[in-house]
């Protein structure tokens, strides 16, 4: 009769015949089961070390790099002028007697409000009219020149002016101007002077106008922090970061992106800042100091550049081609500085409506298509990402702005479409640097003294590393900042805005 073996269960104590082996690899004798020991995880999960990048550079600091430049001051205050209007005009003044239909001869009326309105040229002043003074006034396009004679008085704050009109045998308005004001607003300019032989009155004199602006500099701050436990428990992740270099980070992956968050918050601050509009004093943080704001671009351009709305520039719209609605802008421009070079910093729908605008002014020749702008290469031609081109006399240059298309930050909002930035210089005399030098419109002034620079201060505080700065376990990396925005001439920007 052949002998019958009972299988023992698997126990801790039949484990001794368990061959351990001097290379890692699985053998039919050398390995335990989750079974055979529960206190433990024989087989851990498989990890990647490397980080996926599913956003890929997700920074979007670039835009005062390309357009700006940055430059140290020692006060809580920059204070810039600008230059004023050379020639004299207005849009506000009004018709007095003798009204529509008058038949009487004599001196005609007008007024300006004094002083001169926000908005209007030379605001806040007294206009600049004087005796001798010869005038175009319009309403619309119907006009009339005119002579200065004399001021009247100032009645209600505003300054009448006897003025006679050279066009018409009653030295008033002719009778189609008559018709189109009846006391409506007109438009003037100054034009020149005349006086008569032997006149005792020796012309005007009219001082430069300029205007003052200032802004002043936001404290930002910003710190990443990590507990001495977590210091110890080492952990590496191998990551690419946002300007391209790559390696492995222990746990200051976090403190790494801390900083190029904060990177980033020093530019969109730049940006979106605004002045508080409150009491001084009002708006405090939460230590109890005072908040004031300071003015970013969107608000200085809001406030005293140019605004264009619904900037679909390959649409028609009520017969108006795109080129025509770019044309708009163009004449905007001739009114200002005219200044010859431009940047476009666009979303992605305002550029390809760009892209599409431009295509079509070759949409001519054979089967719709012309090589001829293109040096005659049908490749060149339907290459149709447009990086530069000219209109009139102004060069453009245009490019994607990532600020206005990321969905965490302008692209979540989509109503700004892009920002064409002058590409000039203004020539001022430098305090600091003892001497003259060129700044662009678009710039960046920042807290520094030979004592401390406050342009991008860090700092490592806590028990960690031998920093032993403080009673806290935690290693704390701190991050602060002391900036403003100049935006000078912003007369030469446009702002592009859906309505």
């Amino acid at each position: 009769m052949a002998a019958e073996f009972a299988v023992a269960p698997a126990t801790l104590a039949n484990l001794a015949h368990l061959t351990p082996r001097p290379v890692k690899g699985l053998f039919g004798d050398n390995y335990l089961s989750l079974a055979d020991m529960t206190w433990t995880q024989q087989f851990l999960p498989e990890v990647y070390e490397k980080e996926i990048e599913r956003y890929g550079n997700r920074t979007i600091t670039g835009f005062l790099r390309m357009v700006g430049a940055e430059m140290p001051m020692a006060s809580d205050q920059v204070v810039w002028s600008e230059q004023g209007r050379l020639h004299i005009a207005y849009s506000t003044a009004i018709s007095n007697a003798p009204a529509a239909g008058a038949a009487a001869a004599g001196t005609q009326t007008i007024s300006l409000p004094s002083p001169i309105p926000a908005g209007q040229p030379d605001a806040g002043k007294i206009p600049l009219l004087g005796p001798g003074m010869t005038i175009v006034v319009a309403k619309g396009n119907v006009t009339n020149k005119a002579f200065v004679k004399s001021l009247g008085a100032i009645a209600a704050g505003f300054q009448i002016y006897n003025i006679e009109v050279y066009d018409n045998a009653d030295r008033n308005f002719t009778t189609a101007l008559k018709g189109a004001v009846a006391g409506a607003p007109l438009s003037l300019f100054v034009f020149g002077s005349e006086y008569g032989k032997g006149s005792v009155l020796a012309g005007n004199s009219v001082d430069a106008s300029f205007t003052t602006y200032s802004n002043k500099p936001i404290i930002l701050r910003d710190k990443y922090e990590v507990n001495g436990s977590d210091v110890a428990q080492i952990g590496w992740v191998e990551v690419t970061t946002e300007i391209g270099t790559g390696g492995y980070l222990w746990y200051l992956k976090s403190e790494h992106e801390s900083r190029i968050r904060f990177e980033d918050y020093l530019e969109m601050s730049m940006v979106e800042a605004e002045l508080s509009q409150a009491t001084p004093g009002a708006m405090v943080d939460a230590a109890g100091a005072n908040i004031a704001g300071m003015q970013g671009l969107f608000a200085t351009l809001e406030e005293r550049g140019l605004v264009y709305n619904d900037s679909d520039f390959s649409s028609v719209t009520a017969g108006t081609a795109g080129i025509d609605q770019f044309d708009t802008i163009l004449q905007e421009l001739d009114k200002q500085g005219a200044i010859e070079e431009n940047m476009l910093f666009l979303d992605r729908s305002t550029s390809l409506s760009i892209d599409n605008m431009l295509a079509n002014q070759n949409s001519y020749g054979a089967g719709g298509t012309s090589y001829g702008v293109f040096d005659n290469s049908e490749d060149m031609a339907l290459n149709l990402g447009f990086s530069g081109f000219r209109r009139g006399s102004y060069d453009f240059y245009k490019t994607d702005w990532k600020y206005l298309n990321d969905s965490t930050t302008r692209g979540l909002i989509a109503d700004i479409q892009g920002v064409i930035v002058p590409a000039g210089t203004s020539t001022v005399y430098d305090q600091q640097l003892g001497q003259n030098i060129s700044r662009p419109f678009l710039h960046i002034r920042y807290r520094a003294s030979e004592a401390d620079d406050r342009r991008l201060k860090s700092w490592v505080t806590g028990s960690v590393g031998g920093n032993y700065t403080s009673d806290a376990d935690v290693m704390s990396v701190h991050f602060l900042s002391e900036r403003t925005m100049c935006t000078q001439a912003a007369n030469n920007f446009v702002l592009l805005k859906k309505t």
